[in-house]
This record gives C-alpha cells, structure tokens and sequence, in this order.
C-alpha cells in the first residue's frame, strides 16, 4: 500500500506556510531551546483546545518567521519533502498578519516562497486572515490583494468562535472578481452553520477542513450540490479533537453524500504528520481501498490550478497506476 500511495502524483491542497516549518530547521538552529521529538509532535498527543494549538504553533514558528529569507530557507526544505513524496502540486497560506509583526511586505515573502520552488512542483501561494483582522488595521492591506499579480488567492484562517464580519463577502467577491481563489476555514471548530455560511455568505467552494457538516445532512446537500470541495485534514481532525478518533471520521460519509474531499495535513510542524502518512492512516483505520485513494487523489487534481492538459495528464497517471497496481 506504500508504494502505491508513493507512485501516486499527489496534491496538498490545505497547507500553512508557518505551520510546515520543519521543526528539524529549530532544533539545528537552537537545540537547547528546540529538542528532537517534542510531545506535541507525537501522533497520540491531543491538544486541549484551539487557543492551546495556536499558542504551540506560534511559540515554535514566530521565533523563525522573521525575514523573508527565513520563510525562503524553511520553504526550500518543506517543498523538498513534497518532492520526496511524489506530491506534484501544492497550495500553501502564509498568515498575512505576520508582515505586520515583522514588518515584511506580503509580496516579498510570496517571491521568497515562489523562488523556493523546485522543478517538477507547482505552487500556489494564498494569504491568509483571521476573521478579527478583517477590521482591523490589516484591512488596508486586505483591500488590495486582489492587485497581487503572485498571489493565488485568499483564505479566511482562525478559530471560528470569531463572527465573520458582513464585510467579508464584499472583499472575497473583489479577489474572486480579480481572477483569483477564494478559500474559508469552516467545519472545524464550528459547527455545520459555518460551512453554510461560508458557501452562502462568502460565496467560496473552497472549504478548508468542512468535516462538521456532517452534522446538517442539509449543508451535507448544499456542499454537494455547489460542487463545493472540503480539503480535509484527517490527522489534523483528530490531534485537535474534532473528532475524538480516525474511526469516527466522517470523510467517507461526505464523499459518499456526493462532496469531493481532498487530502492534506494542515500544520506538519504541530502533528508530525507527512500527505503518505495521510494516505496510509484512511488505509488502515478507515479500511479505504486503493480506488479509493486513488479518487481522493484525482480530486486534487480536479480543484488545482493548473492548465486543463496538466490536468488530464495527471488523472490518466492515477488511472495507469490504478490499473497495473494490484
């Protein structure tokens, strides 16, 4: 099954910049401060709450995240694993609040993060914001994304506690208006009605995670209805307790409710979780068939922005290997 999920040419589709440090780049740079194998990073450790998840994620990424070289260097080594992996194509956020915090313009680290690329990879590059940063003294710098000529879209990060100001819908319209994608974390720390309002007020078909509609079988219809894709993080899911464990998780339900899902894994440097190992846990603890990740993996392909021959060259791929693979 390894080796199968390996051959497969892969898509993350739901990756933070800040969250993919690759805690190796800590624990070389600061040992004393960053030791190898931090409990966090363990697959049976489960974070308490989402407040407790931001405050580890912050407390080991922002001492990093100080230049534009930094972001440069640790995407040099988190696209290398993509590569080691036969993923072939990557949507990643950087939190566009950081710029503030280090005084960084947002379009240098897209190009530090864009000249980090590797051949044979495709990258798309999202800002990212909290719902609190909407109006906040971000917005001048929110309202003129949509001018970014690198940028491939915007997502709205955070817990979801927050409101999501009425004047989202107005600058999501802007950026998609603009030509480019517009993402929204929903259905993870709320409940269903945050993915209705997603799809509804926000007007995107982008979900990042989405699993909690599957506590409305109405927004279950509406997902698949819209065409509406969840990029579903499963391990994620688990280590925050959105679902108390991999057996409970309610992807196969939504795929076979008629919603495309995808697969990635959301915060690397918080769960130490790699996509194969995605891939191989809906093996083992949800029984998942080789067709079966087989389908998941061409839904990457069917979101990704890429010309419709690449596209096609990609699916025909999955479907070579599905069929010579026993």
């Amino acid at each position: 099954m390894r080796d199968f999920i390996q051959a497969l040419p892969k898509t993350e589709t739901h990756l933070h910049v800040e969250g993919a440090l690759p805690y190796e780049l800590l624990t070389q740079w600061q040992p004393e401060q960053w030791p190898p194998d931090p409990q966090f990073r363990s697959r049976a450790y489960r974070y308490p709450s989402f407040p407790e998840f931001d405050r580890i994620l912050l407390d080991n990424a922002l001492p990093w995240f100080t230049t534009a070289d930094r972001y440069h260097e640790a995407a040099k080594v988190m696209f290398a694993k993509h590569v080691a992996q036969n993923v072939r194509y990557v949507e990643t956020s950087f939190h566009l609040p950081v710029t503030k915090f280090i005084k960084v313009p947002g379009p240098e680290i897209i190009a530090a993060l864009r000249a980090a690329v590797p051949a044979g990879l495709e990258v798309r590059i999202f800002a990212g914001m909290a719902r609190t940063d909407i109006n906040s003294d971000l917005r001048p710098t929110i309202d003129e994304l949509h001018t970014w000529d690198d940028l491939a879209g915007i997502d709205l990060h955070g817990h979801e506690v927050q409101p999501t100001p009425p004047e989202t819908a107005t600058i999501w319209a802007r950026v998609r208006a603009a030509g480019k994608v517009t993402k929204a974390h929903a259905g993870e720390f709320g409940g269903a009605d945050r993915v209705r309002e997603a799809i509804e007020l926000l007007g995107v078909t982008r979900i990042q995670h989405g699993v909690r509609a599957i506590e409305d079988p109405a927004v279950v219809r509406l997902a698949a209805e819209r065409g509406v894709t969840f990029d579903v993080c499963p391990i994620s899911n688990v280590g925050l307790q959105v679902v108390p464990t991999m057996k409970d998780h309610p992807i196969r339900r939504l795929i076979k409710a008629g919603v495309r899902c995808t697969i990635s894994t959301d915060d690397p440097l918080c769960f130490g979780n790699t996509l194969v190992e995605e891939y191989e846990t809906l093996a083992s603890e949800l029984t998942f068939s080789r067709a079966e990740l087989a389908a998941l993996a061409k839904n990457g392909w069917e979101v990704a922005q890429v010309p419709a021959a690449t596209r096609r060259a990609m699916l025909d791929e999955i479907d070579r290997i599905s069929a010579t693979t026993t």
